[in-house]
Protein backbone atom coordinates (compact mmCIF):
# COMPACT_ATOMS: atom_id res chain seq x y z
CA UNK A 1 0.00 0.00 0.00
CA UNK A 2 1.29 3.21 -0.89
CA UNK A 3 1.61 5.67 1.96
CA UNK A 4 1.37 8.80 0.54
CA UNK A 5 -1.78 8.72 -0.27
CA UNK A 6 -4.51 9.75 2.02
CA UNK A 7 -7.74 8.99 3.24
CA UNK A 8 -11.21 10.07 1.80
CA UNK A 9 -12.19 11.50 4.78
CA UNK A 10 -9.17 13.64 5.56
CA UNK A 11 -9.70 17.41 6.01
CA UNK A 12 -7.44 18.43 3.18
CA UNK A 13 -8.32 15.70 0.57
CA UNK A 14 -11.76 17.12 1.13
CA UNK A 15 -10.65 21.00 0.33
CA UNK A 16 -8.35 19.60 -2.54
CA UNK A 17 -11.64 17.84 -4.28
CA UNK A 18 -13.08 19.89 -7.13
CA UNK A 19 -16.71 20.28 -6.95
CA UNK A 20 -18.85 21.17 -9.58
CA UNK A 21 -20.41 24.62 -8.91
CA UNK A 22 -23.78 25.46 -9.94
CA UNK A 23 -24.27 26.59 -13.68
CA UNK A 24 -26.75 28.86 -14.25
CA UNK A 25 -28.20 29.35 -17.58
CA UNK A 26 -29.33 31.91 -19.46
CA UNK A 27 -32.76 31.83 -21.42
CA UNK A 28 -31.79 32.13 -24.98
CA UNK A 29 -29.65 28.63 -24.09
CA UNK A 30 -32.43 27.42 -22.81
CA UNK A 31 -34.53 27.79 -25.40
CA UNK A 32 -31.91 27.04 -27.69
CA UNK A 33 -31.89 23.19 -26.37
CA UNK A 34 -35.83 23.22 -25.40
CA UNK A 35 -36.37 24.29 -29.63
CA UNK A 36 -33.82 21.31 -30.56
CA UNK A 37 -35.47 18.79 -28.11
CA UNK A 38 -38.90 19.72 -29.66
CA UNK A 39 -37.55 18.94 -33.28
CA UNK A 40 -36.68 15.55 -31.89
CA UNK A 41 -33.50 15.52 -34.59
CA UNK A 42 -31.27 14.12 -31.62
CA UNK A 43 -32.21 11.72 -28.82
CA UNK A 44 -32.54 13.47 -25.25
CA UNK A 45 -28.39 11.39 -24.17
CA UNK A 46 -26.93 13.09 -27.69
CA UNK A 47 -28.17 16.46 -26.68
CA UNK A 48 -27.25 15.94 -23.24
CA UNK A 49 -23.90 15.18 -24.48
CA UNK A 50 -23.84 18.06 -26.98
CA UNK A 51 -25.02 20.54 -24.68
CA UNK A 52 -23.27 19.27 -21.53
CA UNK A 53 -26.41 19.38 -19.47
CA UNK A 54 -28.08 16.51 -17.48
CA UNK A 55 -31.58 14.90 -20.01
CA UNK A 56 -33.75 15.16 -16.65
CA UNK A 57 -32.57 18.99 -16.98
CA UNK A 58 -33.43 19.10 -20.75
CA UNK A 59 -36.62 17.30 -20.00
CA UNK A 60 -37.77 19.56 -17.16
CA UNK A 61 -37.12 22.92 -19.52
CA UNK A 62 -39.16 21.24 -22.10
CA UNK A 63 -42.41 20.30 -19.96
CA UNK A 64 -42.05 23.94 -18.48
CA UNK A 65 -41.94 25.63 -22.26
CA UNK A 66 -44.71 23.49 -23.42
CA UNK A 67 -46.90 24.21 -20.53
CA UNK A 68 -46.08 28.12 -20.29
CA UNK A 69 -46.11 28.55 -24.28
CA UNK A 70 -49.61 30.18 -24.32
CA UNK A 71 -47.92 32.86 -22.38
CA UNK A 72 -46.00 33.87 -25.21
CA UNK A 73 -49.94 34.91 -27.13
CA UNK A 74 -51.50 36.11 -24.05
CA UNK A 75 -48.49 38.24 -22.48
CA UNK A 76 -49.15 41.27 -25.12
CA UNK A 77 -52.91 41.93 -24.38
CA UNK A 78 -52.26 41.31 -20.28
CA UNK A 79 -49.56 44.27 -20.63
CA UNK A 80 -52.08 46.31 -22.11
CA UNK A 81 -54.75 45.22 -20.07
CA UNK A 82 -52.53 46.40 -16.69
CA UNK A 83 -51.17 49.86 -17.99
CA UNK A 84 -54.45 51.00 -18.75
CA UNK A 85 -55.53 50.12 -14.93
CA UNK A 86 -52.64 51.21 -13.85
CA UNK A 87 -53.44 54.57 -15.71
CA UNK A 88 -56.16 55.11 -14.25
CA UNK A 89 -55.48 54.42 -10.91
CA UNK A 90 -52.85 57.35 -11.72
CA UNK A 91 -55.86 59.43 -13.16
CA UNK A 92 -57.93 58.69 -9.89
CA UNK A 93 -54.89 59.98 -7.15
CA UNK A 94 -53.82 62.94 -8.99
CA UNK A 95 -57.87 64.00 -9.05
CA UNK A 96 -57.98 63.11 -5.13
CA UNK A 97 -54.61 65.08 -4.43
CA UNK A 98 -56.25 68.04 -6.62
CA UNK A 99 -59.25 68.03 -4.25
CA UNK A 100 -56.61 67.64 -1.51
CA UNK A 101 -55.03 70.60 -2.41
CA UNK A 102 -58.68 72.72 -3.06
CA UNK A 103 -59.14 71.96 0.99
CA UNK A 104 -56.36 72.94 2.11
CA UNK A 105 -56.43 76.71 -0.31
CA UNK A 106 -59.71 77.00 0.50
CA UNK A 107 -59.06 75.83 4.71
CA UNK A 108 -56.04 78.41 4.66
CA UNK A 109 -58.27 81.14 3.01
CA UNK A 110 -61.27 80.66 6.39
CA UNK A 111 -58.67 80.23 8.94
CA UNK A 112 -56.90 83.76 7.78
CA UNK A 113 -60.21 85.35 7.80
CA UNK A 114 -61.37 84.18 11.12
CA UNK A 115 -57.55 85.10 12.18
CA UNK A 116 -56.47 81.74 13.59
CA UNK A 117 -53.24 82.35 11.03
Amino acid sequence: MDKTLKPASSRTSIKETSHRSRRNFDDRFKTMVVLEALREDKTMNELAAKYDVHPNQISLWKNEFVKNASSVFSAPRQLTREIEQLNAKIENLHRIIGEKDMDIDFLKKTAKKLGVL
